[in-house]
């Protein structure tokens, strides 16, 4: 990257395109931006933010694209239609998509380190970035959630963290298939499981990704990633597990509580660390043991990167308590696929007290692709006295399947003996769960790729009795 080129991100408020926005603008680049949302009236601290940054930003109209020497940034799945793209075309100006630029920038570092799976990317990215900063190795730090550790008055939306040290930390994401991009010296993989692609697809994609690392971080509790290390060097795989003794890390003693998770770290050779976790879950244990060991892997202690874990605080969206009112308690949570909503579920039912859950799907696609998993998992993991209430998908625009909506689910739930229901506006979902809620429930907000669903939950909060 040349030191003097101006980079133009469009939608540069998304959860992907922020941070690497900030990591652009943090090496000295001119950087620019628009957003839909900002169009929109929508989100403003973090437009305030970015422009106290010195961030320009324009309106999603063409309007911020007038040099040729301009990089236009966009998701991988931007229209042809927008007009910053329109714009940059008829300048001729460089464009980029999202994960081109971090790809380039992650695989000229001296240590990348690439965190891919289906869920855990962004708290293992956290957990990781957090040892490795606090062990003074000066990362960088490029995630899709914001970390609370980095988070500070002049900082609030730290999704991204810019270091001089060797090591770029980095989620990468395989929905789109730009995890193909990324040539990882460490390749860390919580878990494979179905949710964009089908699983011939993502197996390709994680055993490419795996095969281009000197060392690969993989998970022996999930079946796809054990199947993944049994085909690698044993010399070029670290494996973590709570369940088996055999990997080269897992935990033992494993004691949840109100306000996190404690565990036994075992090494192969016989050493032991207590662990203390301020995130509860014993998902949260297994992205711990797999930021343990891609510490290891980076040439760290287990003391020294076991010590710094636990104060590891958390990302935003993951499990996050916005606030109890009439002994009513809402948490705004990220879960969109089966793994993580089951994770969620488990962890919320290990202590007392009815759920009340609005899942917002994160796109008729999806819905459609996992409408068995999702019945599933719904059936199993919630409480006989439980309610589940369901929005439509999340929709942006464009053509799309809608042959299986929210209604479909909630249908096929309720026939296996659980409580759902369909309310196809969100603002009259909002009004189901205030009208419910008694005291002891738990209001839980989920889903993905709407930046409007902790507002959402923070309004719900307000107009609790």
């Amino acid at each position: 990257m040349e030191h003097d080129t101006p980079y133009f991100f469009c939608g540069i408020g998304g959860s992907g395109m922020l941070p690497l926005a900030l990591i652009v603008h943090a090496r000295g680049h001119k950087v620019a931006g628009s957003d839909r949302s900002l169009d929109q009236g929508r989100l403003a601290p973090k437009f305030e933010y970015l422009q106290g940054l010195g961030i320009r930003l324009f309106p999603q109209d063409g309007s911020g694209i007038t040099d040729p020497a301009q990089v236009l940034v966009t998701s991988a799945a931007v229209e042809d239609t927008v007009p910053d793209v329109v714009a940059a075309r008829a300048l001729k100006a460089p464009m980029l998509t999202r994960p081109q630029l971090l790809a380039r920038l992650f695989n000229a570092s001296e240590l990348p380190i690439g965190i891919a799976g289906t869920s855990g990317k962004s708290t293992t990215t956290g957990m990781l970035g957090w040892i490795l900063e606090r062990c003074g190795r000066r990362p960088t730090v490029m995630n899709g959630a914001v970390m609370k550790n980095f988070v500070r008055p002049d900082s609030p939306f730290s999704s991204a963290l810019v270091g001089d040290g060797p090591a770029f930390v980095a989620e990468v994401d395989e929905s789109d298939g730009s995890i193909a991009n990324y040539a990882p010296r460490i390749a860390l993989v919580n878990n494979i499981a179905l949710d964009h692609k089908s699983m011939d697809e993502l197996r390709r994609l994680f055993a490419d990704f795996t095969a281009k690392a000197r060392v690969a971080v993989l998970n022996l509790d999930n079946g796809e990633t054990a199947a993944l290390a049994a085909t690698l060097p044993a010399d070029r795989v670290v494996t973590y597990s709570l369940e088996d003794p055999g990997a080269d890390l897992w935990a033992e003693n494993v004691s949840p509580a109100p306000d996190g998770i404690a565990f036994t770290a075992r090494t192969r050779d016989g050493k032991t660390m207590p662990v203390k976790l301020l995130v509860p879950g014993r998902h949260n244990v297994s992205n711990a043991l797999a930021a343990l060991a891609g510490a290891l892997a980076a040439g760290l202690g287990l003391e020294d990167a076991a010590t710094a874990l636990g104060e590891f605080s958390g990302v935003r969206r993951r499990l996050e308590t916005v606030g109890t009112k009439g002994g009513v308690t809402v948490i705004d949570d990220f879960a969109h696929n089966p793994d993580k909503i089951s994770a969620t579920l488990a962890t919320l039912h290990d202590w007392p007290g009815r759920l009340l859950v609005m899942f917002q799907p994160h796109g008729f696609g999806p819905l459609r692709l996992m409408k068995d998993e999702f019945v599933a998992c719904f059936a199993e993991r919630l409480g006989p006295d439980d309610v589940l209430v369901m929005p439509d998908p999340v929709y942006f625009g464009g053509t799309v399947d809608r042959s299986v909506t929210s209604a479909h689910l909630a249908e096929a739930i309720t026939a296996r003996g659980r409580r759902a229901l369909a309310v196809p506006e969100r603002a009259a979902c909002g009004d189901a769960l205030v009208e419910m809620a008694r005291p002891g429930d738990r209001i839980v907000v989920m889903g993905a790729r709407d930046d409007t669903l902790s507002l959402f939950a923070a309004e719900i909060l307000a107009r609790l009795k």
